[in-house]
């Protein structure tokens, strides 16, 4: 069986809990007698996590393998959500979305180094991609199926079916992946030195500032999904489900055209257009008139968001070829740091403004203001490679590439 089926469904079970919990916030908030600001804390509570788990998992999958790594990740990942399930009160569900956010973390930035150990830089676009549609897939079986599960069977269901995704990716790593590398001695110094080969590239900074930027802008807003539409009179926890689940299959249609765009835009034009189709996209949400134009911006948003998300991807896995893992953590713990902070940031824009439509125009602005930054990215990292290909030949010694 290819790797990278297997990698697509340990991706995906991570994927399916980062997003089963938005379409659910107003039942569980109900259930357990909170406010909805506090129950969207649950977002945080396992992106944060997530985001700082990435400083030790990029190191640890250097050194000790990467497929090891998947391995305890899921089935960790898998207890927490047992936890979750069986959660007495908020503050143990809080304490128990920490647990998992942080396992989860050495799966989806894992993996995607593992693709760029095994596969040339000329096909990564492509398995990238196919990672990314298993992603996706998760994304849009977390947001539909917890909507309806938790508002016919109860949201620790959701939890349940969480810990069986996870529990069935545990199993096919363990029979199906296979650690090519060899065990390696971890130590402070190395760890340093993995974190300073990837800063000492000029570009890296930039590259997490746009890509914290992003994640705080585009997933601060979906845990008010369900409150907008109340407000709106919409619905409730199954009509947000199905809107991001119309996200993720705009994802899914990015997969199909990443080749197309790849070639008439490059990586430059990807991350401006997918700024300014999501700007666009969020403002629209603010105004619109009826749910179902909700859910058609939701499905152009997510082709959006991929594309610009993907180019990001892309970039971070050469960042610091000869520190893969470190160069891909940093990278998702800048993105999902900026998860963590847009959720809280997104409740301090509703209480200010003292409407959750507030929340969408302003997070559309930051997405167009976004927009520059992100097309700068891919240029300026060419000719970073080029200086450094020349000082190389100069040297007389070859710049390692894997």
């Amino acid at each position: 069986m290819s790797f990278l089926i297997i990698l697509g469904l340990a991706d995906f079970a991570s994927a399916f809990t980062a997003r089963a919990v938005d379409p659910m916030l107003n039942l569980v908030a109900a259930d357990l007698g909170i406010s909805v600001r506090a129950a969207a804390l649950l977002a945080t509570a396992f992106t944060l996590p997530y985001a700082a788990m990435q400083l030790v998992f990029g190191p640890v999958g250097d050194a000790f393998g990467r497929v090891r790594l998947i391995r305890i990740t899921l089935s960790c990942l898998t207890l927490g959500h047992l936890a979750c399930a069986f959660a007495p009160n908020h503050e143990f569900l809080l304490a128990a979305r920490i647990f998992a956010g942080g396992w989860a973390g050495g799966i989806i930035p894992v993996s995607f180094a593992l693709v760029g150990d095994r596969v040339p830089f000329e096909q990564r676009t492509v398995a990238l991609g196919r990672l990314l549609l298993a992603v996706v897939l998760g994304q849009l079986g977390g947001a539909i199926i917890s909507g309806a599960i938790s508002t016919y069977f109860g949201w620790r269901v959701v939890f349940l079916v969480a810990a069986a995704v996870s529990a069935l990716a545990a199993a096919g790593a363990m029979v199906f992946l296979k650690e090519l590398g060899t065990r390696q001695k971890l130590s402070v110094q190395a760890t340093l030195e993995g974190y300073a080969a990837v800063f000492r590239n000029p570009v890296s900074i930039r590259h997490f500032a746009v890509s914290a930027i992003e994640g705080g802008i585009i997933f601060g807003v979906f845990p008010f999904v369900a409150p907008l539409f109340v407000a709106h009179g919409f619905g409730n926890a199954v009509e947000a489900g199905f809107t991001m689940g119309a996200f993720a299959i705009g994802g899914v249609a990015y997969t199909a055209a990443v080749q197309v765009l790849v070639k008439h835009l490059g990586l430059s034009g990807m991350g401006a257009t997918g700024a300014c189709i999501v700007g666009c996209c969020l403002i629209g949400v603010a105004f619109a008139p009826s749910l179902a134009v909700v859910v058609g911006l939701f499905a152009v948003m997510g082709f959006g968001f991929y594309t610009i998300h993907n180019t990001l991807q892309i970039m971070s896995t050469e960042l610091a070829p000869t520190a893969r893992g470190s160069g891909v953590s940093l990278y998702a713990t800048a993105f999902f740091a900026g998860q963590a902070f847009g959720a809280v940031v997104g409740g301090m824009v509703v209480a200010g403004l003292g409407s959750v439509s507030g929340l969408f125009i302003a997070a559309g602005l930051a997405m167009f203001a976004l927009a520059w930054p992100a097309s700068r990215l891919a240029p300026l990292a060419a000719k970073v490679r080029r200086e450094a290909e020349e000082a190389a030949a100069r040297a007389g010694q070859p710049l390692e590439h894997v």
